[in-house]
């Protein structure tokens, strides 16, 4: 990780350690940058933060001001952002979102012409142009300085593409949404109202202080209240930027991206769609899981957390469907990054062409118990170096082994510990997490 950009971008409190300088720097090397042979184009689109459209001024601004064209989404998802600029020949995209983090919080993404996270090269030149170690950027002048441009019909387009991956209507399914009072609430309802479902959504009035706030895909809960007293078929929960997916089944069971992966895994198998027999998971995966897969005869492959490690996994070795457990998945064929409502509607599909419920695609995965304990601490890097910290992670990775498992890692997007720990029961877990975190606490604020 660099100084500014973490696994999922620049990120910070929005005009506390993200404020809108940053976000005129990186659009004055970003216009710079690309724009070196060429009039370059980028599109920007905007959560529903109340500080995104602070951000996305001030973007637009250091864009055009080193001579680039700036094209405004407005509100979108992540993923329509990687679509537009894969589709539309952008030079890059930038997506400014803090994804499931509170309100107060934002972030800027950028995504290169290929559709998937800017490269850490590029990242660490713009990281040293914001600090002042590289030298200062030209103006663009007269007719070279950039404009703006209303670009709301890319999102549309987006829409329709969505739509046109369904291989069937889902007429006659009543389907449940939380919109996460984010950027799903301007397509996910759209594409499912046009495929025929009966659409429920829950979360989809955004007023610039409400997104993630006690909904969507970090708040599960609420969903599987809604379907179980709505009786749905099935329901989809997404992030504030809507590029994760949580599903809860006919009974009010969580699915988490583990599960969707296991659904779908299968699913391609069966349809002979799954390149190279393979699923890309990162190390946060539960042991179940492979477990499943294995027994299926499907192969995995294993990478850091950050569906941009699965990404470059997928391309780099041409496999089709990977992801998290948090709900980033990816399906290549369609996407080339992880894309909420996209995987809402694969989920459906398997669903449809088997004739089957969730809960029944899903019944042979036997998941192990897990718990994450995030300890806030002053200096994350230090806390990891510990060789107290170390020793009782080793000490309990020994005790587990075989029937289970630890994971010491720290956050690539704030100042936590993470601590996972998997074992055949919930108490058993606790037990050996509160090993390691006792240790940490003396790192705690």
């Amino acid at each position: 990780m660099g100084r500014y950009f973490g696994t999922d971008g620049f990120r910070g409190e929005a005009n506390v350690t993200l404020n809108v300088e940053h976000a005129y720097k990186v659009g004055r090397y970003l216009g710079w940058y690309f724009g070196k042979s060429h009039k370059a184009r980028v599109v920007i689109g905007k959560d529903t933060r109340r500080s995104s459209y602070m951000f996305e001024y001030a973007l637009a601004a250091g864009l055009t001001a080193s001579g680039a064209d700036a094209y405004l989404l407005h509100v979108t998802t992540t993923p329509s952002v990687s679509y537009v600029v894969r589709t539309e020949e952008f030079d890059c995209g930038i997506m400014i979102s803090a994804s499931h983090n509170p309100f107060y919080d934002n972030g800027i993404k950028v995504i290169n012409g290929q559709g998937m996270k800017l490269e850490a090269a590029i990242e660490a030149e713009i990281e040293d142009y914001i600090d002042g170690i590289l030298p200062e950027i030209p103006f663009a002048v007269k007719e070279n300085i950039g404009k703006t441009v209303d670009f709301a019909a890319g999102r549309n387009r987006y829409i329709g593409y969505l739509i046109s991956i369904a291989t069937r209507s889902f007429k006659d399914k009543t389907v449940a949404l939380d919109c996460s009072n984010g950027s799903a609430s301007a397509i996910a309802k759209n594409v499912f109202d046009a495929l025929g479902a009966k659409t429920l959504v829950i979360h989809n009035e955004p007023d610039g202080t409400n997104i993630n706030t006690d909904c969507g895909s970090t708040h599960i809960d609420v969903l599987v209240d809604f379907v179980k007293k709505n009786k749905v078929d099935v329901g989809f929960a997404y992030d504030g930027d809507a590029d994760r997916c949580i599903a809860v089944d006919e009974n009010g069971n969580i699915v988490d991206g583990d599960s969707i992966m296991y659904v779908c895994g299968t699913y391609m198998k069966e349809c002979g769609q799954l390149n190279n027999n393979t699923v890309v998971t990162t190390v946060m995966s539960n042991i179940g899981l492979y477990r499943a897969f294995e027994e299926k005869g499907i192969a995995t492959e294993q990478t850091a957390v950050g569906d941009k490690y699965v990404c470059e996994n997928m391309m780099k070795n041409g496999h089709c469907l990977g992801g998290e457990q948090s709900g980033h998945i990816i399906f290549s064929k369609h996407a080339a990054t992880g894309d909420g409502i996209l995987t809402s509607l694969k989920v459906m599909e398997a669903m449809i062409e088997k004739k089957q419920s969730l809960g029944w695609l899903t019944r042979e995965l036997k998941i192990f118990p897990q718990l994450l304990v995030n300890v806030k601490v002053a200096d994350k890097n230090i806390a990891m170096k510990d060789e107290e910290v170390l020793k009782a992670a080793d000490e309990v990775g020994k005790k587990l082994e075989g029937n289970g498992r630890i994971l010491l890692r720290p956050s690539g997007t704030e100042n936590l510990v993470r601590v996972m720990v998997e074992a055949e029961t919930d108490e058993l877990c606790k037990e050996m997490a509160e090993l390691v975190v006792e240790k940490l606490k003396k790192y705690a604020i």
